[in-house]
């Protein structure tokens, strides 16, 4: 019997590793390393700034041209972010950027205020010497971007900062739902928020880094808090632009 036992528990250990070797691949189907990642990075952030404007028609050709990638490519990526509610895929119409959708974009964010801040505080528990150092590189040209009012440098950076503390969770599924929410979420704030000022995006640059400090010292407490404060509140100057359109 004690055999038996023996091969039925490294049948389920063999089974455990082929399951996280699986979940491992799908992560990777999406390494920045890849073309169509990078194609799908770019086009998220022109949709998150406005350069791709809600209810946009997106010509698979054009945007092929305009982001130098095949067209194969472009469908990957356009259908990861129809997956994630940005664009609009419609037969015999095409495909359109997603429209602002005031109600939808506060319970995302309401979803964001939960799972973000207890990834903060997993983070601070979990995360590695290496992880932390990636959360904080997030960081390093925010002053350039702020200065500069780059929105994508801005965009771009917020989306590497939340998803690093999410992985440095350690908890896939938590992990998976942030990213989805950061980019429901991440558009309505920067429509809200056109020409911040420097003292603006510096505080607010000061409130990212003051959170990774507190994951670097593993205080799960302030973690969580910092995390909150980080997000903010639903701004108004959003809701009365959402409403005025």
């Amino acid at each position: 019997m004690g055999f038996s036992v023996t091969i039925v528990l490294a049948g389920r250990q063999d089974m455990a590793n082929a399951r996280d070797k699986d979940a491992a691949t799908r992560l990777d189907e999406w390494s920045p390393r890849l073309l169509k990642s990078r194609l799908y990075q770019r086009i998220l952030v022109d949709i998150i700034i406005g350069a791709l404007a809600p209810g946009e028609q997106l010509d698979e050709n054009v945007l092929a041209t305009r982001y130098g990638g095949g067209l194969a490519g472009i469908r990957e990526a356009l259908a990861r972010l129809a997956l994630e509610g940005l664009v609009v895929r419609r037969a015999r119409v095409g495909t359109s950027v997603a429209p602002l959708d005031l109600a939808g974009a506060r319970e995302a964010f309401e979803a964001r205020c939960l799972i973000e801040v207890q990834c903060a505080g997993l983070a601070a528990q979990r995360a590695t010497h290496e992880e932390i150092a990636a959360i904080r590189a997030t960081l390093e040209d925010g002053e350039a971007a702020v200065h500069d009012n780059d929105q994508a440098a801005l965009a771009a950076m917020d989306e590497a900062f939340h998803v690093a503390v999410a992985s440095a969770s350690h908890n896939r599924a938590l992990a998976k739902i942030v990213v989805s929410l950061h980019h429901q979420t991440a558009r309505y704030w920067l429509y809200a928020m056109r020409e911040p000022g420097d003292g603006d995006g510096m505080a607010a640059l000061h409130e990212h880094r003051a959170l990774a400090d507190a994951i670097a010292s593993r205080d799960a407490e302030k973690s969580r808090a910092m995390m909150m404060k980080v997000l903010g509140d639903f701004p108004s100057e959003m809701k009365r632009s959402l409403e005025s359109r």
